[in-house]
């Protein structure tokens, strides 16, 4: 039965009984029988179907259809957003994941379109703060796949802030799921191979049991978002920035949590960015809360600088500096480079002179090269060139598309397509 545009297309009931004959004549499950009712009985369907070219758009707004006339699945990028334009910021996608621990243990996750929460006026999250964040990128590489970039190394971190805070960990193969299904499921918001952008993936755990005294939750929740982004200071390119050394705020206690990414030590540093903002620096950097003098981290970045005579030097403050993924990067390819790589003390008063380049090194920015520091009347002021900061940034970004040889196996690739492949064997040989 053939119709124009509001009836049923003859070209998909021919390829529907083309192949169930076929799985009938091999399998022996079905009749030729049972075979032209089921077919005659799509024909009454009230919404057309049509046979179309895997992934081309069927007419009057109807979903695709793959080669057996099943719903295609979207393509990297189908959201056909402005992918050059992309900042930092939120855009909506197609959902998140949730996973809820309680009674000792994690209950099965599920998929939620719903950007939306509810959780109880008692959680603990909002009294106690119970509440550790992670964030990497997925990228489509060079050979078209999607892979998320040092996603094992943020479970790592997160595990840690969960003993930290008396929070149950997440098990690797949880963590898997809830990425993998996510980025699956959102795969149409990943940048394409070539636009410089990302996914960006932030799982992130919370209290949500009530809780009026302090303790643990009775309850957490396990949440796992994402966002496409591009670069997180909108330039676009290796801009270098003015930064403060920042004398009236400390950003974490000498022995306290600064090494999690606790939710709470990014609000705790607000007020000083708005004032260094607000001062014409769009960055600061935190020194020691102890003495004043030892290089902490900046904002939301870790510090690195290469110095005059080629060295790169990071601090080693273990508890009040958080352990970057990003920076431990860095690091490797810095050793392969054939740099001297030392994680000690620095302290500024001393050592800014010996400074060639500076950098703050993190998920969102890889590298942002300093271009002066302030303190107080004081100035210095480095090269507006900085060569290795610049290779060691196109090395990261390189691999992460998946056009070097990831030599550390920092790329994951994410499986596309959870269901099982279908198999028809050919009783015609050669085919």
């Amino acid at each position: 039965r053939t119709q124009s545009n509001s009836g049923f297309n003859v070209r998909f009931l021919s390829t529907y009984i083309l192949r169930e004959t076929m799985a009938a004549a091999l399998t022996g499950n079905a009749s030729l029988r049972a075979i032209g009712k089921q077919a005659a009985s799509l024909t009454k369907r009230p919404r057309p179907l049509y046979f179309c070219r895997h992934g081309s758009a069927a007419p009057n707004n109807t979903p695709n259809v793959d080669f057996w006339g099943e719903p295609a699945q979207p393509q990297v990028g189908s959201a056909n957003l402005d992918w050059g334009s992309l900042g930092f910021d939120y855009l909506p996608t197609h959902g998140h994941w949730q996973q809820v621990w309680k009674d000792g243990e994690w209950e099965p996750g599920h998929f939620v379109r719903d950007p939306y929460l509810t959780v109880h006026i008692l959680a603990n999250v909002f009294h106690y703060g119970q509440a550790l964040f992670e964030g990497f990128k997925s990228f489509q590489t060079m050979d078209g796949n999607v892979s998320s970039f040092y996603d094992k190394a943020c479970l790592e971190r997160m595990s840690h802030g969960c003993r930290r805070f008396r929070m149950p960990t997440v098990p690797q193969s949880m963590w898997d799921e809830g990425i993998d299904e996510v980025v699956r499921r959102n795969i149409a918001y990943v940048p394409p191979y070539g636009s410089n952008g990302a996914l960006y993936v932030r799982p992130f755990i919370f209290g949500s049991g009530p809780r009026l005294g302090l303790g643990p939750s009775p309850e957490y929740t396990f949440v796992v978002f994402c966002a496409p982004v591009g670069s997180y200071y909108r330039t676009g390119t290796m801009q270098a920035l003015d930064a403060l050394v920042n004398d009236d705020y400390d950003r974490a206690a000498p022995l306290g949590c600064g090494d999690t990414k606790a939710a709470g030590n990014y609000a705790a540093d607000l007020e000083s960015m708005y004032m260094a903002k607000h001062a014409g620096f769009p960055i600061s950097l935190y020194l020691d809360a102890k003495e004043r003098k030892y290089v902490e981290e900046f904002n939301t970045s870790n510090f690195v600088a290469i110095t005059k005579d080629g060295k790169y030097v990071t601090p080693d403050a273990p508890r009040s500096v958080l352990n970057s993924n990003t920076n431990k990067v860095l690091r490797q390819i810095a050793v392969d480079m054939g740099l001297e790589v030392e994680v000690r003390p620095i302290d500024f008063e001393k050592e800014v002179d010996s400074w060639a380049e500076v950098g703050a090194v993190g998920t969102a920015v890889v590298v942002t090269p300093i271009r002066s520091f302030t303190r107080g009347e004081r100035r210095w002021e480095f090269s507006p060139e900085f060569p290795t900061l610049q290779k060691l940034h196109d090395k990261v970004r390189a691999i992460q598309n998946g056009e070097e040889a990831d030599r550390h196996g920092w790329l994951r690739q994410i499986p596309l397509s959870n269901q099982p492949k279908r198999v028809l064997s050919s009783i015609y040989p050669g085919l």
